[in-house]
């Protein structure tokens, strides 16, 4: 039986039960209190009028009672099944929606009118998720096309230099070796980025404490030699700063943070700041760099995936632009946030809050 068929047998069922309990309590407490046989009387004491018996009554309240009782099921059938309707009638909007988003329209919105009851609460529910799903989906489908065309390059590009290898066999073997091993390396570097973009989305890490502090001098120590030979300074500070998460995955947070901000920086005497500090409720990280003077529209697509600064094309150490996509995602999969910011005098800080627990 559907739910409006089951919501009008209750209903029914319920105005029947309180009929009969009705017609039990006028039994009980009026009718027991008729005698069930004629009285002797004087006959110069006669009353006017029929003299009831319980015998008598009850033929006359038996066929009148089943009666009420009979109406009382027609309308509660038919009422119930009116009244039904109405209240299931949310539920029909959202039954539809969901319909129309198993098709796969992700933006239809039920946007339902009315209070704000269970139903309108389950509706803007649905509708979130509906927004948040669409966009998930629509980051996919961006992110999949932006691997596509990225990974495509370094094949055509590998294809290109074969034909011409093939198709002239006295040239320098050995500078098309050396561009196809730089081809190659991009494209590994590239496949590795999408590989720990992946399993950072899939947020199955085990969390456990880790001092932020530490995993900072290991990122800056590790890119020493790269920070030394483009010239630039790496400055590091902070008090132990306790966090919870994956510190593997805090770690390479943190050196693609550091090497963006070395590889984006001055040509010659450049500085970046690695700072870590314990807010109330928060482990902040702090990164920052010289460099050229950003705007904020800029800023803003940063951290989307496979976008490069115009100096990291002409670099030696161009990256898959995929350092600050991993930063984000990871930082989310901590419950964390990230804050990009334009330095006046030029540059960047970067700023990741993380959750003390």
């Amino acid at each position: 039986m559907s739910v409006r068929l089951k919501l009008t047998l209750s209903y029914a069922g319920f105005l029947m039960v309180a009929g009969a309990l009705l017609l039990a309590a006028v039994w009980a407490f009026l009718l027991r209190y008729v005698p069930n046989r004629a009285m002797l009387i004087n006959p110069d004491d006669r009353p006017t009028g029929v003299f009831p018996v319980q015998s008598v009554l009850l033929d006359v309240f038996a066929p009148r009672a089943a009666a009420v009782l009979a109406f009382l099921l027609v309308f509660g059938l038919v009422g119930g099944w009116i009244l039904a309707g109405r209240m299931l009638a949310p539920l029909t909007r959202i039954t539809e929606a969901t319909r129309t988003a198993t098709n796969g329209s992700l933006s239809h919105r039920i946007q339902l009118p009315g209070r704000n009851d269970e139903f309108r609460e389950l509706a803007d529910a649905f509708d979130t998720m509906l927004a948040r799903l669409g966009a998930h989906v629509s980051e996919q489908q961006r992110f999949a096309a932006n691997a596509s065309h990225e990974l495509r390059t370094p094949l055509a590009i590998s294809k290109t230099l074969l034909d011409l290898a093939r198709a002239d066999p006295d040239q320098d073997t050995g500078l098309i070796i050396e561009r196809l091993h730089t081809v190659n390396t991009r494209a590994i570097e590239a496949t590795e980025a999408l590989l720990l973009l992946s399993r950072a989305h899939q947020w199955s890490f085990t969390r456990e404490p880790v001092d932020l502090s530490l995993v900072a001098e290991e990122a800056a120590e590790t890119l020493l030699p790269l920070a030394e030979k483009r010239g630039v300074t790496i400055e590091t500070g902070g008090d132990i700063t306790p966090t919870r998460g994956s510190q593997p995955l805090l770690l390479q947070l943190t050196t693609n943070l550091v090497q963006n901000a070395i590889v984006h920086n001055l040509p010659d005497q450049g500085t970046v700041w690695v700072n870590t500090t314990t807010g109330p409720e928060s482990a902040v990280l702090t990164v920052e760099n010289t460099g050229d003077v950003l705007t904020p529209h800029q800023v803003s697509t940063l951290t989307e995936p496979f976008q490069r600064g115009t100096e990291r094309l002409h670099t030696d150490h161009a990256g898959v632009g995929l350092g600050l996509a991993i930063v984000e995602t990871i930082t989310s999969a901590h419950g964390g946030t990230l804050t990009l910011t334009p330095r006046p005098d030029g540059g960047l800080r970067i700023t990741v809050e993380l959750p003390t627990n």
